[in-house]
């Protein structure tokens, strides 16, 4: 009986979801899309009703998907039951009015532990219709020990806003996040993006560039184009399922979902300055991850900023099924 139950409540809760009185939209304007107030607004209803774990009282449309580390649940599901506060260090919000959604990058904590969090949604007539989470809990990573604990902390070039003269487009934005998948995907020292001199990779709240303090990770202590000149990362077979769920013309931002996938089958490699490797991953494995991406005026890639996790090998993702 017990199992019964624990079966049915998250049926029941759903249901009681989807009888959720209409007047919860009633402070979102209607229309086809947001703006981007407009959007921040349905973003900061939603991380309120998350702190508080309730769901119900969201204006989530009939048809609303919601999936938390790649797999689909119902509304309320996962993250909803756990949560016990937000971070607040930091919130970084970003939007894209033209195809009505927008995203979050910051912490969620759970039973005293704080881990990295990340989510996009996309808002049509005033109610969710789509909700992409990610929590990286470092306690369900096989290489946790290995890899220092970052920290998440606030850019302040992350929330510049770029003059309409220096903004790229939604294409070119892509376009340079895309290539950086490419050149990793590839990575036998030719770039296929532009990276500013001064750019920096942040994974989990871990600065993973011009930082020597990583002993597991050697190149870390260089910028971002010398570390793929060197083709450090030869071992990444795949960049997968890549997406663009946010594009943020007006901030040079681009957020990417997508994998990399590792078949295992490289063991020792040789960098382009001669210094033989030894690859970190020797089985078949996959990262699920969501990464940001700042764009300079000069169409070059100056900041990154990524949330990622392990997932089973060649996972598919449930937003390309429809």
């Amino acid at each position: 009986m017990p199992r019964l139950i624990a079966l049915l409540c998250p049926l029941l809760g759903f249901f009681l979801f989807a009888a959720a009185p209409a007047g919860a939209a009633n402070s979102i304007p209607n229309g086809q899309l947001c703006d981007r107030e407009c959007l921040y607004a349905v973003l900061d209803q939603y991380l309120d009703a998350l702190a508080d774990k309730d769901p119900f009282r969201l204006p989530w449309a009939d048809d609303a998907r919601f999936t938390e580390n790649n797999v689909e649940l119902l509304v309320g599901d996962g993250v909803w039951q756990t949560i016990t506060g937000l971070g607040t260090d930091f919130k970084l919000r970003f939007a894209d009015p033209d195809q009505g959604t927008v995203g979050y990058f910051g912490e969620v904590e759970e039973s005293g532990v704080v881990s990295p969090f990340g989510l996009w949604m996309e808002v049509r007539n005033g109610r969710i219709t789509k909700v992409e989470t990610q929590v990286r809990r470092a306690a369900d990573e096989a290489l946790a020990a290995l890899i220092p604990k970052g920290e998440m902390t606030e850019k302040p070039i992350l929330n510049e806003m770029m003059k309409p003269k220096d903004q790229l487009s939604r294409e070119r934005l892509i376009a340079l996040a895309d290539g950086y998948f490419d050149t990793l995907q590839q990575n036998n020292g030719q770039l296929f993006t532009e990276f500013a001199d001064d750019c920096e990779r942040v994974e989990n709240g871990l600065k993973t560039t011009h930082n020597d303090q990583i002993a597991a990770i050697p190149v870390a202590r260089l910028g971002c184009a010398e570390q793929f000149k060197l083709g450090n990362f030869i071992y990444d077979d795949r960049l997968r399922g890549r997406r663009y769920p946010v594009v943020d013309v007006e901030r040079g931002l681009v957020l990417a979902a997508g994998f990399i996938d590792h078949t295992g089958r490289i063991g020792k490699y040789t960098l382009t300055d001669g210094t033989e490797m030894v690859s970190p991953i020797r089985r078949p494995h996959s990262f699920y991850l969501l990464e940001l991406f700042k764009m300079n005026k000069k169409g070059q890639i100056q900041q990154i900023e990524s949330i990622f996790m392990t997932v089973p090998y060649h996972m598919p993702s449930p937003w390309d099924e429809k």
